[in-house]
């Protein structure tokens, strides 16, 4: 006999935690009827957080201040260029969205591996070869914040959580406009003038684009102006592009500069 096919009804979907997926699997072996489950990854992330910063004590006089709520606004501390020295202050000021950029690359054929997030090196010692893998993560909030950091540890995720607390620290401002600030109206959307930035031996040259251009830059600085807030743009790089962790460095070094122009 043929089997009749069934659609999935929207209305049927529920949504459930890990915890409550073991049980409705031990179920599925007795046999029971179930209803398909959408589960929640983020939900043990969040709580884990929120944990972090109810268990923290502050060290410095900053992060006292903003844990009596003396400080509220991240803008504040970032114009009067006071350094952040634990991460937990951008955390209880600000939404924070997280990446990892591509900087290593897996083993091909004729240097044509697949692009990773973990760059595997080694270290000749007396002992034989020693193994560190280190990342770059990006944060922002989609809303004028955003930060770059770098990690590198023996296992890969000591270095991803090197790499997220490095760029929280390094989180800065990012000055946002329109491409025809007297036709333009809405929220901005891109950057407000033309701004040249520089890592190693990558130039790059980010340039206000009209709404509705999209991101027209190269693959992982999509990454870094989507998490800034930036929707349109336009971009001309020079020098070894293929080298992410100096184009990254060029594009936020070009984004910096946003800030400390109006400053000026």
């Amino acid at each position: 006999m043929a089997e009749k096919e069934t659609k999935n009804n929207p209305k049927d979907m529920i949504e459930a935690t890990p915890e409550e997926v073991i049980e409705l699997i031990k179920d599925i072996q007795t046999g029971e009827e179930l209803k398909e489950v959408s589960i929640k990854p983020d939900m043990g992330i969040v709580s884990e957080q929120k944990e972090s910063l109810n268990s923290w004590t502050p060290k410095t006089q900053l992060g006292r201040d903003v844990k009596t709520k003396k400080v509220k606004d991240l803008d504040e501390v970032l114009e009067k260029r006071k350094k952040i020295l634990e991460a937990e202050i951008v955390d209880s000021l600000v939404n924070l969205e997280s990446d990892l950029l591509l900087i290593g690359q897996a083993k091909g054929k004729f240097g044509g591996g697949k692009r990773r997030a973990w760059r595997q090196t080694q270290k000749k010692t007396m002992e034989g070869n020693v193994i560190s893998f280190s990342t770059m993560a990006v944060v922002g909030d989609r809303e004028g914040h955003v930060g770059i950091g770098f990690g590198k540890a023996k296992e890969t995720l000591p270095a991803r959580d090197k790499a997220m607390r490095n760029a929280k620290l390094n989180i800065m401002k990012v000055k946002r406009g329109f491409e025809n600030p007297f036709e333009d109206k809405g929220e901005p959307h891109t950057i407000p003038f033309k701004v040249n930035g520089k890592c190693g031996g990558v130039r790059i040259t980010l340039i206000p684009a009209p709404r509705g251009t999209g991101l027209v830059v190269a693959g992982e600085c999509r990454k870094i102006l989507k998490l800034a807030g930036i929707k349109d743009i336009y971009s001309k790089s020079m020098g070894g592009t293929r080298t992410t962790f100096n184009l990254a460095g060029a594009c936020v070094d070009a984004l910096s500069k946003t800030t400390k122009m109006v400053m000026k």
